[in-house]
């Protein structure tokens, strides 16, 4: 290729000076470079058999670094193989070393972008999978720390001619601002230009008397004002619906920048030729009016995509900048203030009343009350005391606290959270999918009708075709179409996250609305979980009440489950000691623990008789303790129900879902729960295969099925149903397969929820209305020629406007 007098780079299609010219041997093609960085791109990409992004991509037109050429990993980039470093910017995941890292991608344009880059990081030994969002322009790394790099990742990034560096919650609030920036800016241009070339444009509005010369000279000033505002301002529409075009062949789908492009151009061409030639209309105040209205709603748009990115921007935003340090704690108290960023894992910090968490980390001094809020959606402050945690973004409103940080960067829970989002931005929600598609093939059919309609009016008023092709193009633009489905369900999604209810799937909230039956399970879920031991009955005779509790405590060593956690917390304050056991303890999933002869379980999976419990003790959860011989003890337990639990119950009979309890505890205890919150549909001794049958059986006579459950015990539950939502919060629940996690110890955020999702779709149906109702009068209206193009901007943008500031209503939950 040439471009002037000079061959282009085959890699990035800039000019090559003689003194500048390297060639190099490609797939039996010489190709020539501008730089040794741009040779080694190309032999990268060529070598693994990815020349195919050559016909696919946007030129970048940027050369890269010259040391590119060779494998060896800069010195800018290996301060992220620190061990420090990489703990800030790595998550663990799964339980087999892994590590997840975000990453922001730098220089990314188009599709292809983003294939090349995929394409890429899955070759590289270690990586296990990478996932790629180019609206956010963030990638999901997954890798093996033992087979590759944090710094290795970011180099292979740029051997391929892009950037990227890790993810900072802090970062993505500065690109969002300089995003408003950059629109407001060119909107301001925009308003400018439209302002100046209608007051030039006033005299022929008017009809006034002016000479000739006068004429050429307004209609070229409007001319130069029209220029920065089709350049500039309109330059990212330009680049978009080319983009579109180029990627047609593989996606078969057009943009619906396309025909705002194709109208841009077509009226400036014509107003143009027309100005030059000293007869016809000049359109330049239609096309300054049209892209000065598209750009404000554009500009609603991105303030309302933004307010919807939920409570982990928002809590991302309170972050500190610095901290205060305390040096050679405990010995000395002296406080230095250093930035967040230079903090490490260990490392002890003071936080002031008023002020916000700056890490994870443990509370080793002073007693405090911390909002947290944003993360749990509980606006009741926290009290905290000496060794619990406290988390990046809480305030502290009570006492100076003193803290040792436990994790930074994205190793903590906020990163977590966000990583979820993320996740989740990945997966479009099915009505979001379809109405982009049925978007893009109304652009197709928009474009065959104005060149119809232009061609029929050439043929019985020419002088009018120009003007109903401009119209038909602006007037039907499908944006208030394309954005009716995504700005409400954006909303909707970041309205939710400030509840406390945390989508990590996308089809969450369309689901909500369909569901017909609600399982619940109990134990963390209906009931808070936290059950205290109330006593120890049918002790076997020879057999004192600390022997039973020895023994059950030395078969519950380890475990998790809110029971367990009961018996040993019981144990601690009777200062026992767990009893000394002659086998391994086996953990039956969902039925109890053996070791030996002894096992600890529900009455079912001990054969024990099912009267043990009386009908005034049905309110307890009971867990029994028995031999070969039979039963030793059974240990009777108080729980209470969860908050927000009467709300939820409300909300579903209100929308005629059947709620269903299923338990592994005692069928009496089930019972008495059930009729207690008034529940009709029950079920006890449920083992973790039959609450997944249950859940079957419903699916079978065409229920959709919403469960919600405590996210580790009930997997298989959780994996079944059509929407699951896991209650409480942390890696094991995102681990569960879980459609949802409710962070807030509550439950009426999922009543809100519920009420949301169906506001979500009533206003949703109203912007698909809208849009539908405009577009039926607009087009036929400019076919027929009975609008000007500067009426259609006006038009379009108005209706673009409706949809965004109706979906917004949706950020009050």
């Amino acid at each position: 290729m040439t471009q002037g007098n000079h061959p282009t780079c085959y890699h990035c299609s800039s000019s090559i000076l003689p003194n500048e010219l390297i060639e190099a041997e490609l797939g039996g093609v010489r190709r020539q470079f501008c730089c040794p960085g741009c040779m080694a791109i190309a032999q990268t990409i060529h070598g693994e058999g990815l020349e195919v992004f050559y016909a696919r991509r946007s030129q970048a037109g940027e050369k890269p670094a010259a040391y590119l050429a060779t494998d060896a990993i800069p010195e800018k980039l290996k301060p992220y193989d620190d061990p420090s470093l990489r703990g800030r910017f790595t998550r663990p995941y799964g339980d087999g070393g892994d590590l997840e890292a975000t990453l922001r991608l730098e220089k990314i344009r188009c599709a292809a972008c983003v294939w090349l880059s995929e394409q890429h990081l899955r070759r590289i030994p270690g990586v296990k999978d990478v996932q790629i969002n180019y609206v956010t322009q963030k990638a999901i790394v997954r890798f093996d720390p033992e087979k590759a790099s944090l710094a290795r990742l970011l180099f292979e990034i740029e051997r391929i001619g892009y950037e990227a560096w890790p993810f900072e919650p802090s970062l993505s609030v500065e690109r969002a601002k300089k995003e408003k920036r950059q629109l407001l800016t060119r909107l301001g241009v925009a308003l400018l230009g439209m302002m100046q070339v209608m007051m030039y444009a006033w005299p022929t509005y008017v009809n006034a008397d002016i000479t000739p010369e006068f004429e050429i000279l307004l209609g070229w000033t409007s001319w130069a004002l029209t220029v920065p505002v089709m350049v500039y301002s309109a330059g990212p529409i330009f680049q978009a619906a080319w983009r579109s075009i180029q990627t047609f062949r593989q996606t078969h789908l057009l943009g619906m920048d396309v025909p705002i492009a194709l109208a841009l151009a077509l009226a400036f061409t014509a107003g143009t030729i027309n100005l030059i030639k000293g007869s016809g209309q000049s359109y330049f105040d239609s096309i300054t009016m049209f892209v000065a209205f598209i750009l404000a709603a554009r500009y609603v748009e991105l303030l309302a995509r933004q307010d919807a990115q939920g409570g982990a921007e928002a809590l991302a935003k309170q972050l500190p900048a610095t901290c205060e340090r305390l040096v050679n704690y405990p010995d000395l108290q002296n406080v230095e203030v250093v930035p967040v960023v230079n903090c490490n894992p260990g490392d002890v910090l003071r936080v002031p009343p008023g002020e916000v968490v700056p890490a994870d980390g443990t509370l080793i001094e002073n007693i405090s009350a911390l909002d947290e809020s944003l993360l749990t959606g509980e606006s009741k402050p926290v009290e905290k005391k000496i060794g619990d945690r406290v988390y990046a973004g809480t305030h502290n409103i009570l006492n100076p606290l003193i803290m040792r940080i436990d994790a930074v960067g994205q190793s903590t829970r906020i990163a977590g959270i966000a990583s979820l989002l993320d996740q989740a931005l990945l997966a479009k929600p099915v009505m979001v999918s379809l109405a982009e598609k049925w978007a893009a093939y109304f652009v197709a059919f928009l474009l065959v009708s104005a060149f119809v309609s232009s061609a029929v009016w050439l043929y019985f008023d020419p002088s009018q075709a120009w003007t109903v092709l401009v119209s038909v193009l602006v007037a039907s633009c499908p944006c208030a179409l394309s954005l009716a489905v995504p700005t409400a369900m954006a909303a909707a999604q970041g309205a939710v996250t400030k509840l406390g209810l945390l989508i990590v799937r996308g089809h969450v909230l369309e689901g909500l609305v369909q569901a017909t039956d609600l399982v619940l399970d109990k134990t963390g879920t209906l009931t808070m979980g936290q059950p205290e031991l109330q006593e120890i009955i049918h002790l076997r005779p020879g057999f004192r009440r600390e022997d039973a509790l020895a023994l059950a405590i030395a078969l519950e060593a380890g475990q998790r489950h809110p029971l367990a956690l009961s018996l040993l917390r019981a144990a601690e304050l009777e200062n026992l000691s767990p009893a000394v056991l002659s086998a391994p303890v086996i953990n039956q999933l969902g039925k109890g623990l053996s070791s030996g002869a002894y096992r600890l379980g529900s009455a079912v999976w001990l054969g024990l008789p099912q009267d043990l419990s009386s009908k005034e003790a049905g309110q307890y959860g009971q867990v029994h303790l028995a031999d070969d011989v039979g039963l030793i003890a059974t240990f009777v337990f108080l729980d209470s129900p969860r908050a927000g639990l009467k709300r939820l119950l409300q909300a579903a009979h209100s929308k005629n879902i059947t709620v269903h309890l299923i338990s592994g505890d005692d069928p009496a205890t089930v019972k008495w729960w059930a009729n207690h919150v008034g529940i009709k549909n029950y079920q006890g001794a449920c083992t973790p295969e039959e609450k997944y049958e249950y859940i079957e059986r419903l699916q079978n006579e065409k229920r959709f099925v919403w469960a919600i459950g405590d996210g580790v015990n009930d997997a298989p539950l959780l994996a079944r149903a059509d929407i699951s939502i896991a209650v409480g919060a942390g890696a094991p629940l995102a681990a569960a397969g879980a459609d949802a996690i409710l962070t807030a110890s509550s439950l009426e955020p999922l009543a809100k929820s519920l009420a949301l999702a169906e506001k979500t779709k009533r206003i949703i149906k109203e912007n698909l209305l809208w849009a539908l109702i405009y577009n039926v009068l607009a087009i036929p209206a400019a076919m027929l020629g009975l609008v000007n193009p500067w009426v259609a901007g006006i038009g379009m943008s108005l209706s673009s406007l409706a949809v965004t500031l109706n979906a917004w209503r949706l950020r009050k939950a």
